[in-house]
């Protein structure tokens, strides 16, 4: 399958130019380019047109899940024939775990998963190993450990129609992918047995998978409508891919061997240095969850043992997203003046915390090697890559030289196709502030265009969205609170006109395309 770009649209102003010099560079294995683009330039589609003629894989990072979900609907407007995924945190909200020696408050993890977004990370992994012609759109969630690909796809289950295999052994194989069993409630990841049928509902799939026996022969394979039963289609083959990416295989029992001798390394150490208090907490953890490993095939916090269950050396960077890509793919990182030091950051806090956590005996020394990559190690994993702002912070304009001596070639998009120049800035003092811009609205909205407002914080946002609904204005605000899925809706309600003004927090601040906006 090859990239095929759909658009009633042609490449103008600088964009011809731009697209030709960095198809230019990628052929010639450049790793650092920059599009430098003004706002409304139309870098996304510059971009598009780039992966459609270069014709590799690519990972494109946003730095935010809001910016990533508008990019991915584009790029899935641009190439509606090849696999868009969109990949960012699943957690609707999270708490990491922690501990305050300050205050000696152990805070324990909490989060709650979207299991939507689950879906769509199981799917972007499923393509990367199922074909080529793949676009993922990823927040800076893709340099945080996954497991690695190897693992994922032993646990891959090869099923096909007038196959000999007994519905036991079908069950026990389930099981070891992370599927349970649910007779009564059917969600992702789990399944149910009636009879000579098992119905399975998949990781990466809105269908069920109904897999009939006759005896110890699969009979019939069929995807059907989880809520009306209908049989879609029926198959002569299917792939199960595991429920989940931390896929425990046959080492289990050697990585709990492994576990214990760093737990009597560690302990020795503790009680060493007179911190009994801390030892008997690990140890008291630590058997725990090796019990629950050893009957059930996973613990709560099993990432914590990750380095000893994809036996890593101490040290080694874990398995991440970018992992799951064929060597050739290319990496373009939008808004990179606030990306680039976005991955930068993520290790440095991950270790903070988790430093004392092992410190004070809630975690063994190798949770520190469940983490995100470094920024050198970022670095080994991406081979050419585009970055794509309207400023480029220092990093991408002065990155080390390469070997030729030459800096990162800068590519200007500066002339926009729609001939449209920059907008006016007006700078009003803030005395009678509501009052005019109670005024302003009034005027755009009866111009038939939205408006958007930026508050300090989300308290803000949600108060003047209060105060203007009081005044009869349709009007939404959106924050971080906002579940990750359901902001892309709120934009689209708001180009769509359901209502005129948008108030939000740091998440409008850049990047948003939102043409019917006017003020």
């Amino acid at each position: 399958m090859v990239f095929e770009l759909v658009s009633d649209y042609s490449p103008a102003g600088d964009q011809p130019d731009a697209i030709h010099q960095l198809v230019m560079g990628l052929n010639a294995h450049k790793r650092h380019q920059v599009l430098l683009g003004v706002t409304g330039s139309g870098k996304t589609f510059t971009i598009a047109n780039v992966i459609q003629q270069v014709q590799r894989p690519a990972l494109v990072i946003a730095h935010n899940k809001t910016l990533a979900a508008q990019l991915c609907s584009e790029f899935r407007t641009y190439f509606p024939n090849n696999q868009v995924e969109y990949f960012v945190s699943y957690y609707d909200y999270y708490q990491p775990e922690a501990y305050i020696p300050s205050r000696d408050i152990y805070i324990e993890k909490e989060a709650e998963v979207n299991e939507e977004i689950e879906r769509l990370r199981h799917s972007a992994t499923r393509s990367l190993l199922m074909s080529k012609d793949v676009i993922v759109v990823a927040s800076v969630s893709c340099i945080y450990g996954l497991g690695t690909p190897q693992d994922y796809m032993q646990g891959v289950l090869m099923l096909k129609q007038g196959e000999t295999l007994s519905r036991r052994t079908l069950l026990q194989k389930l099981e070891r992918v992370r599927y349970e069993r649910n007779d009564i409630e059917l969600k992702r990841g789990r399944y149910r047995v009636r009879g000579d049928t098992v119905d399975i509902f998949p990781s990466w799939d809105d269908l069920l998978i109904r897999i009939v026996f006759f005896g110890d022969e699969i009979e019939q394979i069929c995807e059907v409508e989880p809520v009306s039963g209908h049989i879609v289609s029926e198959k002569r083959e299917i792939d199960i891919y595991p429920a989940t990416h931390y896929v425990v295989q046959d080492h289990l029992e050697r990585a709990c061997k492994d576990i214990e001798q760093e737990l009597m390394v560690r302990l020795k150490i503790l009680k060493k240095e007179g911190k009994i208090v801390e030892a008997q907490r690990l140890e008291t953890r630590t058997h725990y969850d090796l019990e629950m490993m050893r009957e059930m095939g996973y613990c709560k916090g099993i990432e914590n043992y990750s380095r000893h269950l994809s036996k890593r050396i101490e040290g080694s960077p874990p398995g991440v997203l970018l992992d799951f890509f064929s060597n050739d793919f290319i990496t373009i990182i939008d808004e990179s003046h606030v990306t680039v030091p976005q991955i930068r950051g993520m290790y440095e806090g991950d270790k903070s915390r988790k430093s004392a956590l092992v410190a004070h005996g809630f975690r063994l020394p190798s949770t520190l090697d469940n983490r995100p990559l470094t920024f050198l190690e970022f670095e080994d994993h991406v081979q050419d890559c585009i970055y794509v702002s309207a400023t480029p912070g220092q990093y991408e304009l002065g990155h080390t030289q390469i070997m030729g001596g030459n800096s990162p070639d800068i590519i200007e998009q500066i002339i926009r196709p729609t001939g449209l120049i920059d907008p006016q800035v007006k700078i009003r003092p803030s005395e009678g502030q509501i009052d005019d811009l109670l005024t302003e609205i009034h005027h755009h909205i009866g111009l038939g265009n939205r408006i958007l407002i930026t508050a300090l914080t989300k308290q803000l946002s949600e108060d003047v969205s209060e105060f203007l609904q009081e005044k009869g204005i349709k009007v939404r605000y959106l924050h971080s609170d906002i579940v990750a899925l359901d902001r892309l809706d709120i934009l689209r309600e708001l180009r769509e006109g359901v209502f005129d003004v948008l108030v939000g927090v740091n998440l409008l601040r850049e990047g948003l395309d939102l043409p019917e906006v006017s003020l």
